[in-house]
């Protein structure tokens, strides 16, 4: 389903190089709000390492956004010393290849990470990249996100009941 994650994780942190090479994954797009920073822009504790020894593995990072904030978005990708795009409008198509030109990587060699459905895993699923479904670092969220928060997690108890009978 479309609306079904690649995979599903409690955080970006639990993103290794063992998983990655797996999925055969050179490269991370990754969504900013609820994913690398709290609503309150903070970010937890151990991103910026784990972001720093995925790059010594040779794994490339980007960000892309839906965010109009530039300052915000740039802050987040000086920190971790990565690209970025802002104002992506997630999930059309269009930042999903200007982060993928960016990166020179071939879609089915990204991996788009973020904690929402209609956005992040929506617009990678369409591009045929990898997506990741990250659990929010806060219940916190913007109004547009707290409306479809409910209808998201209907989503996830699906996706988890159908991994769930995959495996028995």
């Amino acid at each position: 389903m479309i609306l079904f994650p690649d995979a599903y994780l409690k955080s970006v942190k639990d993103i290794n190089i063992e998983f990655l090479k797996k999925n055969n994954i050179k490269a991370l797009i990754l969504d900013v709000d609820n994913t690398l920073i709290d609503y309150y822009k903070k970010m937890p504790q151990g991103i910026k390492e784990w972001c720093e020894k995925l790059k010594s593995e040779d794994i490339k990072f980007c960000i892309l956004s839906n965010s109009n904030k530039k300052k915000k978005v740039s802050d987040v990708a000086k920190i971790l010393d990565i690209p970025y795009i802002y104002f992506a409008r997630k999930p059309f198509k269009s930042g999903f290849k200007k982060a993928a030109k960016l990166l020179q990587i071939d879609y089915k060699n990204i991996a788009a990470v973020g904690d929402q459905i209609f956005t992040d895993i929506l617009g990678a699923n369409k591009m045929k990249m990898y997506s990741i479904l990250v659990q929010p670092i806060l219940e916190r969220d913007l109004l547009v996100t707290r409306i479809k928060r409910p209808i998201e997690n209907y989503i996830i108890k699906k996706y988890l009941s159908t991994k769930e009978g995959e495996n028995k």
